[in-house]
């Protein structure tokens, strides 16, 4: 006969603590979930820990996109991109794009119990390999030329690509570079250099970037309030202002008009004279 179980808390015994908490283990044989404690107990956002803790106990397949984890938590799309990062960052999270055999890109997530925990075994076609890396030397490296950025001030072109001068992880893509394109260009009809600019979005950049360097560049252009406009300079002779005759009484009428000679009438009084004669 089969030995009853019972969830209630047995009797208090020697040891048990008298503050903080005290735990009633139920053992589970289904519907649950193992997690390492370095995962649970990891400092920093309750939410990331919640992220992954869900996605933790998701079976294979399951939808774990941005868009699916709002749908279930009551957090929106920053806090969720946020964990997101953090997760991949600390090594608990892959995100993969692989090349099917249509030749169309998909991206893979792999969630690892502890982070460098295997390496994924594909379940499709062999991942082609990336393209080689760009010679540093070259002058586009840093922004793909392509039609969407034809239009594009040449100058913000010149910035982007000053950017991995700068700083190597500075790395831009296409869809980035026009991302950031308008607001640069704003900078620049504002009149700050391209020099600025640079010196600007490259100044005391964190050790490691949780995600792509263009969200912090986008940040700093959005954030960073614009210099005031130089000052139009002053001519270096400002014209002499025309002197302002005197006060005159006219003898004819004693009207009061301004005049350089004392004795004389105004207009008025000197138009009949003028015509008599």
């Amino acid at each position: 006969m089969a030995e009853s179980q019972s969830n209630a808390p047995s009797r208090a015994h020697a040891g048990t603590p008298t503050s903080g908490v005290t735990h009633i283990r139920t053992r589970l044989a289904a519907d649950f979930t193992v997690i390492s404690n370095a995962l649970v107990q990891r400092r920093g956002s309750a939410v990331t820990i919640g992220v992954a803790a869900y996605i933790s106990s998701l079976p294979d397949g399951a939808p774990v996109s941005i868009a699916a984890l709002c749908a279930h938590f009551s957090e929106g799309e920053i806090l969720i991109s946020r964990a997101l990062r953090e997760l991949e960052a600390a090594g608990y999270l892959e995100r993969r794009r692989e090349r099917l055999a249509s030749g169309q890109i998909r991206t893979r997530t792999y969630f690892y119990d502890v982070p460098g925990g295997g390496d994924p075994e594909p379940d499709g076609p062999t991942p082609e390999p990336p393209p080689p890396a760009r010679k540093p030397d070259a002058p586009d490296a840093a922004v793909p030329a392509g039609r969407a950025l034809s239009g594009v001030d040449p100058q913000a072109i010149a910035v982007f690509a000053s950017l991995r001068r700068v700083d190597p992880r500075l790395v831009l893509s296409e869809r980035e570079a026009v991302r950031l394109a308008p607001a640069v260009c704003e900078w620049l009809a504002a009149g700050v250099s391209p020099h600025q600019i640079t010196a600007t979005l490259t100044d005391r950049l964190p050790d490691h970037f949780l995600g792509r360097p263009v969200g912090i560049l986008a940040f700093r252009l959005r954030e960073t309030p614009l210099p005031a406009p130089p000052a139009s300079p002053l001519p270096d002779h400002l014209p002499e202002r025309p002197a302002v005759l005197p006060l005159q009484t006219c003898d004819g009428c004693e009207r009061a008009f301004r005049s350089a000679v004392r004795g004389e009438r105004c207009r008025d009084c000197r138009e009949p004279v003028r015509a008599s004669a």
